[in-house]
Formats: C-alpha cells, sequence, structure tokens
C-alpha cells in the first residue's frame, strides 16, 4: 500500500532539490541572465547555451517527470477519506505537470531557434526570443495558477483526512494562495513566495511520505512480536 507513497516521497524530494538548485541558479550565476537587456540575454544564451539547458532542465523536465508520481502518492494517502477532492487535486497536478514540460520544452528547443537565427538572420533573433519566451513564460513560470489550486487541495483534504500534518497544511494553504495571487498583475512578485515556500513543502511533504513505510514496518513488527 506505501510503494506508491514511498515513491511519492523520493519525488517530493526530488522536486524540493530541483527547486531549490534552480532558485539557487538564480542568485548566483545566471543573475547577470535575469537582470540584463534583451540584447544582452541574447548574448548570454547564445555563449552559455549548456547552462541554460541545465537550469531549464532541473526546474521543468526534472520538476515536471516527478510531479506525477508525487501527485499519485499523495492522492494515494488521502483519498479514502477524501476521494472527490482528491481526483480533482491528482487532475490540477497533471495539468501543472503538462505545462511545465511543455514551458520547459519550449524554452530547450529555443536554444537552438536562437543559436540558428543569430547565424542567419540576426534581425529576428530579438523578436523570435521575445515571443517563445512569452509563451513559455505564461505556461510555467509567470502563473502558478495550476499549481497554486494543487497545493491549496492537497492542504484541505489534509486538514479533513488528518493525514498531513496540521501545520504542513496551512503551509500549503499559504503557498498556494500565493500561486493563485499570480493570475492578477499586480501580485506578479507572490511568484517568489511560491517559489521558495513550495522548497519547504516539497521536502516536508517528502519526508511524511516516506516515513509512512518505515512507520508502518515498526507497528508490523511490534504486532508480530
Amino acid at each position: 500500500m506505501h510503494k506508491l507513497q514511498t515513491w511519492g516521497g523520493i519525488a517530493a524530494v526530488i522536486n524540493g532539490v530541483a527547486y531549490l538548485i534552480g532558485i539557487g541558479m538564480v542568485v548566483t550565476i545566471l543573475a547577470p541572465f535575469l537582470a540584463a537587456s534583451q540584447a544582452e540575454k541574447i548574448s548570454f544564451l547564445l555563449a552559455h547555451q549548456t547552462l541554460m539547458a541545465l537550469w531549464y532542465l532541473i526546474i521543468y523536465l526534472v520538476a515536471g517527470v516527478w510531479m506525477v508520481p508525487l501527485a499519485l502518492g499523495l492522492q494515494q494517502r488521502l483519498q479514502q477519506a477524501a476521494p472527490n477532492l482528491l481526483r480533482v487535486a491528482t487532475a490540477m497536478a497533471i495539468i501543472w505537470a503538462t505545462t511545465i514540460l511543455s514551458s520547459g520544452m519550449l524554452l530547450i528547443n529555443n536554444l537552438k531557434i536562437i543559436a540558428d537565427l543569430q547565424h542567419n538572420d540576426p534581425a529576428q533573433t530579438g523578436a523570435v526570443w521575445v515571443a517563445i519566451s512569452a509563451i513559455a513564460s505564461g505556461l510555467g513560470g509567470a502563473i502558478e495558477l495550476p499549481g497554486g489550486v494543487w497545493v491549496s487541495l492537497i492542504s484541505l483534504a489534509g486538514l479533513q483526512t488528518k493525514h498531513l500534518p496540521k501545520a504542513l497544511n496551512y503551509l500549503g494553504l499559504l503557498v498556494g494562495v500565493a500561486g493563485i495571487a499570480t493570475v492578477f498583475p499586480a501580485f506578479y512578485e507572490a511568484g517568489s513566495i511560491f517559489g521558495v515556500g513550495m522548497i519547504g513543502w516539497f521536502f516536508w511533504v517528502g519526508i511524511v511520505l516516506i516515513r509512512a513505510k518505515n512507520i508502518e514496518h515498526r507497528e508490523k513488527g511490534k504486532d508480530e512480536g
């Protein structure tokens, strides 16, 4: 019963590490890229294609792939007491994973497109960069609606079933509301709260799901003894 939950816990930890590394790269080696003008960003991208591809891989593709087992592990843990709520929550998680993966694949493919354009038709590079980046950002970066709704629903289910720590659920609601708020331009910066808050949430959920199997083994051992 707990095997899927264990994999969900591992997935949560992997997502936490991915977010931690991704944000760490943002405030260190990628800080010049994010603070640069459009022309400077293109120059940076062309000079550091491998670095940018690695960043996109970590924060989009790794996170998106491992979101699926995490969502299924949480569904297994909570669905008996809140089946309908968990169906909606898991559907939102799959939607979120899809948008994250789509955004990551667009951005990685964009590296080759920009490199080819810069060589063959430099005048078009800036316009194409803006267009593709805007689409990718809208899918899986600037607007955190799917992730915010999913975390909020999981937290509500956790409060209802009491199968997750209460403090974890309150953290999830706070992070989820921050993600949902990014749909409003005035609260765009709430995305930073969402991203940083998700790191703690991922690690905490991972510990809870992984420990579930260990607790079951200890209780089974006591019964057999």
